[in-house]
């Protein structure tokens, strides 16, 4: 939590990031419409025309429908009609927006000739009456596109932009462009507006809309939804009514290619009855003008009715044994079904066989419309499958109607042998008459019985039904907002704005080999813990004697009350000598004893700082002293000891600087003079502060161990190493440092205690801004943030 300002940046940053997506990011809509799939019988082929669908369940024809709406054939049909491969658009500060139906305006191309491929035409209306189109093209070149056949060119162009006016309704005839416009609404809105107008490919736009999602109600499995998602809701909603429209004029026609087919079998019938009619009736009138006919028609009308009435009877089986040899030999020659013509025409009413050639045909009819759908031989098998058993049941059913109809026909030529055996008695002219009378009422009997069953297709075609049914139309009602999803991108944002500087503070601490908190001691080692020391505030390192009520000072001061009981534990009296020492230079050393030697000073006991760092002097800057003179000039010999000695501005806290950089410190360190000197020091002072390099780079604090009390070993939050303080546990495990003590300098843990909170009682823990207040001094922190709430809290407090 220390890296708290992390956390604020990486929050900040990343709902940045979020609220940029977020506006760049068009809204998408969903739209949808409903449609129900009834079955309508047609009665011209009895109710058993359909075998396969069932009002209310799951069934092939839902499935063929769904797949259908799917289907490229089809949407080609809808994207045609609805010209969608023109796309109106307008340039937002981020996007472009599709404006289709919004413009005052509809493009009117010819197909037939060529428009500018992929590349935006500008159109601003001027008036009423009135548009300019801007084309900035950039070559001598451009690309063009023929929607009658999708056939691209290219064609020369200026190579410069074109801009030209135009009135609403005028033909454009460039040889890149070919179109008029027609307005749809009052432009005196649009002034001024531009509008994008580009042609796309034909294919792709079709291959972008087949995706129109398609569900089948769980409750009703005749019930279909159509949803489609996207930027501009009024072309979503005339896509879904279009591609039903389509659809539901693309089932009649199938629907009505039973009564098609049986009527076009029917004219062809026609024709050739006509001929035999009026050959068969001009037949007729010769032999009446040449005869007596009221005489010859005596005494043979009851031979006259029998013979049509058995003629009529033996041409409906002939016709039902023609349809049957007609659709073996199509069954087994052909692979299209659509063609075949229904089996009531020939008076076949036989449920299994016209029940089964409409399945057949619509079958056939379902392979062919799959052709640009349906992608592998699966489907195509199963309904392979499916027309070869029909095929196979339809032929049993034939031979055996064929078989019982060829019986019925060699009674009715036994019967009209009979007759016509009776006939053979009566006179020539009598007999000729039968025979001429009788052909012509059988041509008129067949004529008649066509034009009745043709009339009755043309009836069942006219009131054919389609087996779909809009239930709720597509319709933009407000609302259908989809995306983006601006709340999921913010929660988003907010987890990542934590997340990431989350990972990057744990692969920090993962990769840090320093030394972070009062833990990492604790397991590292088993030396005591003497005091922990804040962040100083103050320009200088006398932080103790410039800010006394501070909660650094505190810490301080805590620090040499724990040092008191380790001298009382040891029954040390008289003059108590200490040495600071650390592991690398930078740790904070000089800083923790010039601000320990200030507390024994302060509670008026003669302190003495003996600085002994002979190769890098740093104690004399803060107290405004020279570093002419110092230690080495005394152990040379040089100069005396009073001579060496430096009063401070602080009460009974003298220094002894290091003075000039020897050649040889670690020898003068183990001279008989260091102990003289120590020696000297113990009768004035009441306190000898030794400040000693660092022992994990040189040994001259080991080899001045000998003359100290306690030691003390600076450790310093996020800067020593923690392989530090495994050689600190060899060196008092061989003895060469002893009674030695932790100091944990620098740390802070602003997150937790808040800025400002120092250190004062047992490891010098203090209080914040609430709990310690009118008992420290509060230090000013550095840092914008600490500083802006430093004050803060401050006035608060006042």
């Amino acid at each position: 939590m220390s890296y708290w300002k992390w956390f604020v940046v990486g929050l900040i940053i990343a709902f940045s990031i979020a609220h940029q997506v977020n506006v760049r990011k068009q809204k998408i809509y969903g739209i949808d419409t409903t449609i129900a799939v009834q079955e309508e019988n047609n009665p011209f082929f009895t109710a058993n025309t359909s075998l396969v669908f069932n009002w209310g369940g799951t069934s092939d024809k839902v499935q063929m429908i769904s797949t259908t709406l799917k289907s490229r054939s089809h949407n080609e049909l809808v994207v045609d009609r609805l010209g969608f491969y023109i796309d109106y658009f307008k340039q937002t500060k981020y996007f472009l927006q599709d404006v289709y139906g919004e413009v005052p305006f509809e493009v009117v191309i010819d197909k037939s000739k060529d428009q500018l491929y992929e590349q935006f035409v500008r159109v601003k209306m001027l008036s009423n009456d009135t548009y300019q189109i801007t084309i900035p093209f950039q070559a001598s070149n451009a690309g063009v596109i023929r929607y009658k056949d999708n056939t691209k060119s290219v064609v020369p162009v200026p190579n410069a932009e074109f801009k030209r006016t135009f009135k609403i309704g005028q033909e454009v005839n460039l040889p890149f462009l070919h179109w008029k416009l027609n307005l749809s609404k009052d432009p005196s809105k649009n002034f001024g507006e531009e509008i994008l107008i580009r042609f796309n490919s034909f294919d792709n736009t079709v291959s972008s809309l087949k995706g129109v999602r398609v569900d089948v109600d769980e409750r009703a499995g005749s019930i279909l939804r159509l949803s489609m998602e996207g930027t501009n809701k009024s072309r979503m909603v005339a896509y879904l009514n279009a591609t039903v429209d389509v659809l539901i004029k693309r089932q009649l026609e199938s629907k009505n290619q039973f009564a098609e087919n049986t009527i076009n079998f029917i004219d062809e019938t026609l024709v050739k009855m006509e001929e035999q009619l009026k050959d068969s009736g001009d037949d007729l009138k010769t032999f009446s003008k040449s005869n007596n006919i009221l005489d010859i028609e005596e005494g043979g009308v009851t031979y006259k009715s029998q013979l049509i009435d058995y003629d009529k009877q033996k041409d409906e089986v002939e016709r039902k044994i023609a349809y049957l040899n007609l659709l073996k030999n199509y069954l087994k020659n052909s692979v299209d079904f659509s063609k075949l013509p229904a089996p009531t025409v020939a008076g076949i009413e036989e449920p299994n066989i016209t029940g089964n050639v409409s399945k057949l045909i619509d079958l056939s009819i379902q392979r062919s419309q799959l052709a640009y759908s349906i992608k592998g031989d699966v489907y195509y098998e199963r309904i392979d499958n499916e027309i070869q058993s029909v095929k196979k049941v339809l032929l049993e059913n034939g031979n055996s109607l064929r078989i019982a109809l060829e019986y019925d026909l060699r009674l009715v030529n036994q019967k009209i042998q009979k007759v016509e055996g009776e006939i053979s008695t009566l006179p020539e002219n009598k007999q000729e008459w039968l025979k001429l009378s009788r052909k012509y009422n059988l041509s008129d009997n067949i004529y008649n019985t066509f034009l009745q069953k043709r009339s009755e297709a043309s009836i069942v075609k006219a009131a054919n039904l389609s087996d779909i049914k809009f239930i709720d139309p597509a319709k933009d009602v407000g609302g259908g907002l989809l995306g983006p999803k601006t709340g999921v991108n913010y929660v988003l944002a907010f987890f990542m704005g934590l997340l990431i500087p989350l990972v990057l503070v744990f692969f920090i601490f993962f990769i840090s080999n320093s030394i972070q908190n009062i833990e990492d001691i604790s397991s590292l080692t088993q030396l005591p813990l003497i005091g922990i020391v804040g962040v100083k505030h103050s320009e200088t390192n006398l932080s103790v004697f410039e800010r006394p009520k501070s909660a650094l000072s505190e810490s301080f001061r805590a620090i040499r009350s724990s040092l008191q009981f380790l001298y009382k534990k040891q029954s040390i009296e008289g003059t108590k000598t200490l040495m600071l020492t650390s592991s690398v230079s930078g740790e904070g050393k000089t800083f923790c004893s010039i601000n320990i030697a200030t507390v024994f000073a302060l509670s008026e006991k003669k302190t003495i700082i003996l600085g002994l760092d002979l190769r890098k002097p740093k104690i004399f800057d803060d107290f405004n002293i020279q570093n002419d003179i110092g230690a080495v000039n005394y152990l040379i010999g040089q100069k005396t000891l009073d001579e060496v000695i430096q009063h401070t501005h602080i009460p009974y806290l003298d220094v002894i600087t290091s003075g000039p950089i020897p050649p040889n410190p670690s020898e003068l360190i183990l001279g008989d003079s260091m102990k003289e000197m120590i020696a000297r020091l113990k009768e004035d002072y009441d306190y000898i502060i030794l400040d000693t390099p660092p022992v994990g780079l040189v040994s001259d604090a080991l080899e001045l161990a000998q003359f100290c009390d306690v030691t003390l070993y600076i450790v310093r939050q996020n800067f020593t190493k923690k392989e530090m303080l495994t050689l600190l546990n060899n060196r008092t495990k061989r003895g060469e440092l002893n009674n030695v003590s932790i100091i944990f300098n620098g740390y802070e843990n602003k997150a937790k205690y808040g800025v400002g909170y120092g250190y004062g009682y047992g490891y010098g823990y203090s209080y914040g801004y609430g709990y310690g207040s009118g008992y420290h001094e509060d230090d000013e922190p550095n840092g914008f943030f600490a500083k802006w709430k430093y004050r803060l809290l401050k006035r608060f407090k006042s």
